[in-house]
């Protein structure tokens, strides 16, 4: 019966976001209250696993998340990544563009949200077709491929960040297996699969160009490229200095503490601060109310992890999730392959990949425990399953069908096309590093 109500209870919070559009939080507290009554936890218990799952889960990702956005925020004005942008075309040059526009999808999106780097990278994908008279679709897709990839796969996004934290993996070798599986995939889904729609005409409306800074008053190309992945440097450093060093030596404790990913931030965010200077002159208390509107970007994503953080807990004070990981257990479908095929059937129906990520992580996250999975494969596995088949009930469907100016039929055949092979290619990479490294 337990079984059955969590069953309800997750068809309830899909049809409560993608059918009545109630606010994702808000249908969470909802399911988690009404998954608390059937389950017949005490009512002060209900209301006490809400606020701790909540706390729990946000406890560790508030800083990365806010300090992620704030860097976001500075490298989007300072034109850091349209000199990031302009710099790889020029290396490149015009037979190789759609290569540099990956690149720079992918140095651009550790640092920005996708939503973010969405809307800050296509009117630079329009400037650019526009000036060399190429398609706008088969070019500028691998950019967007990248951006998907870096989202869904690396921290300090707030998935995969999140799912780090629930599962207790290693933020610094989730990263790097992250990032071997993230080459090949953006490869294969934006460059080599963009070479096949270039029949798909696409005339970007006006009212989605943006007024590009003048190149005389962009940063340099040094500081444009360095600060973004400051943090992936230091957390990768991090990682690779204490798998040297003993636990209690100084080089270990001292590269754990700069290596930690809000400290990566923190470190990241102040070089922006004082390195990435916007081409208008102002003053350091207009650039901390820019800090200020970012943090307020995100409040929605924190309260969504807050949510699926409470239903965890409710699943996990009830019982129910010991009897979950029971009956999974007896099952012959990997865990890694469950995990993803989990959160894509979870994607499918809400649209959302951050709420596809920590549903599945809070139903699987007991049967993981007992079974010794490679908490830092999980992390991936999942995050790729919550990117399959973007379709009519994902905001990020419309944003491209709107931007680029193209038919539903065409935003088919290229954007939800080029999320599922992300995703794919993504779980196919999970399971070649875990045979590898298992």
């Amino acid at each position: 019966m337990s079984i059955f109500i969590v069953f309800i209870a997750i068809v309830l919070l899909i049809l409560l976001i993608s059918w009545a559009k109630i606010n994702t939080f808000l249908a969470f507290m909802v399911v988690c209250i009404l998954a608390g009554l059937f389950l017949q936890l005490p009512l002060n218990s209900i209301i006490t696993s809400i606020e701790k799952g909540m706390g729990d889960m946000l406890g560790s990702l508030v800083i990365i998340i806010v300090l992620g956005a704030m860097l976001g925020k500075q490298v989007a004005a300072s034109g850091a990544a349209q000199q990031i942008a302009q710099s790889l075309v020029q290396a490149f040059g015009k037979k190789h563009i759609t290569w540099a526009l990956t690149l720079t999808g992918f140095v651009v999106g550790i640092p920005l949200f996708y939503g973010v780097g969405f809307v800050l990278m296509v009117p630079l994908i329009f400037s650019i077709t526009y000036r060399y008279q190429l398609p706008a679709v088969a070019t500028g897709l691998p950019l967007l491929a990248a951006l998907s990839v870096t989202h869904g796969f690396l921290p300090p996004h707030p998935s995969p960040s999140a799912l780090v934290a629930l599962f207790h993996a290693n933020m610094g070798l989730t990263l790097f297996y992250g990032l071997i599986i993230a080459i090949p995939t953006v490869i294969i889904a934006g460059p080599v699969f963009s070479s096949s729609l270039k029949k798909i005409i696409s005339t970007p409306l006006p009212a989605f160009q943006i007024q590009l800074i003048d190149s005389t008053k962009l940063p340099s190309v040094f500081i444009s490229f360095l600060v973004p992945v400051i943090p992936v440097i230091l957390i990768g450093l991090a990682t690779l200095i204490q798998s040297f060093n003993t636990a209690n030596s100084w080089q270990f404790q001292l590269s754990g503490f700069i290596g930690n990913p809000s400290i990566a931030l923190l470190i990241a965010l102040a070089a922006a601060t004082f390195y990435l200077k916007t081409p208008k002159i102002e003053s350091i208390s207009s650039t901390m109310n820019r800090y200020a509107e970012a943090a307020k970007d995100v409040v929605m994503i924190l309260l969504i992890i807050g949510g699926a953080g409470s239903l965890k807990e409710i699943l996990t004070h009830s019982g129910v999730s010991n009897q979950i990981a029971n009956i999974l257990e007896g099952t012959s479908i990997p865990p890694l392959v469950l995990g993803w095929l989990i959160a894509a059937l979870i994607r499918l129906c809400v649209g959302s990949s951050t709420v596809a990520g920590l549903t599945t992580a809070g139903i699987l996250l007991p049967y993981i425990t007992t079974q010794g999975i490679n908490p830092n494969f999980m992390v991936l596995s999942i995050g790729a399953g919550s990117l399959f088949f973007s379709h009519v009930n994902d905001p990020g469907f419309w944003m491209f069908k709107e931007y680029f100016n193209v038919s539903i039929k065409e935003t088919f055949k290229a954007w939800t096309v080029m999320e599922s092979i992300v995703s794919v290619l993504g779980l196919i990479g999970v399971l070649i590093l875990n045979s590898m490294f298992n």
